[in-house]
């Protein structure tokens, strides 16, 4: 389960002929000369690095040290230490091969020490790492019930619909079948875009959605709308059927950070080799297998290659997409012919359950109401902008600059592992639809040195400095530091220090307020075109789940302009002299 990195190498010709010219340049200097004692720029450069390894590996210890002690955010500071050192040295790490190379192995290390192999996941065998979502030789118990927390921080994962496949067992009522319901099938076929052949197998399969497996259907048919649009693009630039896409629903869900118990990750489940192999970077930051286009490409990419394999038999490519290549390869070697259903009885049981339940979840999404599913609306695709952002800016400051939350930010980067970008070089972030020039002009106001330290609060007509001052507890001096030739009368949005706050959020007091006891009230506002329940909580200071559950709304779905919101907030029980609406 190592992840590999790519290892930047001096070509031959170049270091021999460097070689060459360094001993040259040796043997011209005279034995008893004292310039052999002046040490080289290069000279100079490998003590810097050395003394920079050795400062970064003290860190290192001191973070394993914490670690072992179960001081998990000192064990994070001494870990970003240790990447600080080598970062902030002035050292082109990119030039210096031995720099270079421990930079790498130094984030590798520091990833396994967050996610310590065998922790939390039962380890697969080597074989099964080279399968998308290989079994072991012998089918292993999965005594584990949900992800707990390892290394030094709390991993939060969905699980995975496909550790339960292979334990699916049909009960009679779902195996019975009819001619009718088969001939159904045949013409159903002619609707999807790649061939496969008909199996009684699939309508049984249907059946179970069509009753104790309902509500996986729904859910999925649900949750398909956030990330089909996206889908069905990349799969069609990169050659596949688009129905494939369908994959998805059976592989997590639809859920971005979905986990299986053999440490596939992701919308579309690749364990660390094969994401590896696919180019999805794994380190202490990200992990591009929970990433939304990158891992998706790389799923149509991996699906793609595995259809030529099989001369564009999809039953076949979708089977290896689960058991792994090889293991379809013996199964074919063992029946005589590559065929699914012709090596159907030597393939592991969530394979045979996997092919027949995308094929069934196909035919039920290409038309759900003649399956009885019907008035499911899909969720709204997924909207944002992508920002390129500095090294290591956190995500609490990029979901004050643009009126959204910190889980927000995470849903729409849900590669990143962190609530701050990598360090070390820019990110393209993704943001709400519509807020990036407001998060690009506000970063502008935000100097590298104070980033970390800076927090972004809202305005409203006719505060000045002072007013904010008072409100906050920031002083004047810090505000217009912070603020240096901002406008009050142009922007709703002032940057601040990193601190105690007093209060934040501005709020029209009445002179009741103090005397007149809170009380819910119910009040109804407009949403703006692109918001969602979670942006417009974290606007009104509410909890996003009380609020998606009063109004029987997703979470992260997008609402219609003027939709009308329901808002349970406390407020004087004597009337107040005006409203705060939505805006």
């Amino acid at each position: 389960m190592s992840v590999s990195f790519t290892r930047l190498m001096i070509p031959a010709a170049a270091l021999t002929a460097l070689l060459a010219t360094g001993s040259t340049a040796l043997a011209q200097i005279p034995t008893g000369s004292s310039a052999r004692a002046i040490p080289t720029d290069v000279d100079r450069t490998d003590a810097q690095v050395s003394q920079l390894i050795s400062r970064a590996e003290d860190h290192f210890r001191k973070g394993k040290l914490n670690l072992d002690d179960s001081k998990r955010d000192a064990a994070r500071d001494e870990f970003d230490k240790a990447v600080d050192t080598i970062l902030e040295s002035g050292l082109d790490v990119r030039a210096n091969q031995r720099l270079q190379t421990f930079y790498l192995e130094l984030v590798e290390r520091i990833y396994r020490e967050e996610v310590p192999i065998g922790h939390g996941l039962p380890q697969a065998s080597g074989a099964a790492l080279i399968a998308q979502n290989g079994q072991p030789a012998a089918p292993a118990q999965n005594t584990q019930s949900a992800p707990v927390q390892v290394g030094f921080r709390e991993q939060k994962f969905e699980p995975s619909p496909l550790d339960g496949l292979s334990k699916l067992q049909l009960t009679e009522d779902e195996k019975k079948v009819s001619q009718e319901s088969l001939d159904t099938l045949a013409q159903a076929k002619g609707n999807i875009d790649f061939t496969f052949k008909i199996n009684p197998l699939i309508q049984q399969y249907i059946n179970y959605y069509q009753g104790r497996g309902r509500s996986t259907m729904e859910n999925g048919l649900r949750r398909s709308g956030k990330f089909m649009k996206m889908a069905r693009q990349i799969f069609s630039s990169e050659g596949v059927p688009l129905d494939v896409t369908w994959l998805g629903q059976v592989e997590s869900a639809w859920h971005e950070r979905a986990m299986s118990n053999k440490a596939a990750s992701g919308l579309w489940q690749f364990v660390p080799a094969t994401g590896g192999a696919y180019g999805l970077r794994q380190t202490a930051w990200i992990d591009e297998r929970n990433s939304l286009e990158q891992a998706t490409r790389a799923s149509a990419r991996h699906l793609k290659d595995l259809s030529r394999r099989y001369n564009g038999d999809w039953e076949l490519a979708m089977a290896a997409y689960n058991t792994g290549a090889g293991n379809v390869d013996r199964a074919i070697a063992r029946a005589g012919k590559a065929d699914f259903w012709e090596i159907y009885p030597y393939i592991y049981q969530e394979t045979r359950n996997y092919v027949p339940n995308i094929l069934a979840v196909i035919l039920i999404a290409k038309n759900p109401e003649k399956y009885g599913f019907t008035g499911i609306k899909p969720e709204a695709p997924l909207a944002y902008d992508v920002v390129q952002v500095p090294t290591a800016t956190s995500l609490q400051l990029i979901a004050e600059a643009t009126d959204s939350s910190v889980d927000y930010i995470r849903g729409l980067n849900p590669e990143l592992r962190r609530d701050v970008t990598p360090r070390g070089d820019s990110y393209n972030v993704r943001v709400p639809a519509g807020r990036s020039k407001q998060l690009v002009a506000l970063l502008k106001r935000i100097p590298g040195d104070k980033r970390d330290a800076a927090h972004v609060i809202s305005v409203v007509p006719g505060e000045d400095f002072q007013a904010v001052a008072n409100r906050t507890g920031i002083s004047l001096a810090q505000l217009q530091t912070f603020n240096n030739g901002v406008d009050l009368k142009s922007t709703t949005k002032l940057v601040v220090p990193n601190g105690n706050l007093k209060l934040t959020n501005w709020r029209r007091t009445t002179p009741v307020e103090s005397t007149q006891t809170a009380s819910p009230t119910l009040t109804k506002i407009r949403a703006r075109k692109g918001e969602t329940i979670a942006m417009i909580a974290a606007a009104h200071s509410v909890d996003a789940g009380d609020l998606a559950r009063l109004n029987n709304l997703p979470l992260n779905g997008q609402l219609q302009a003027g939709q009308e919101i329901r808002l349970l907030s406390s407020t004087s029980s004597a009337p107040t002299t005006k409203r705060r609406h939505h805006r």
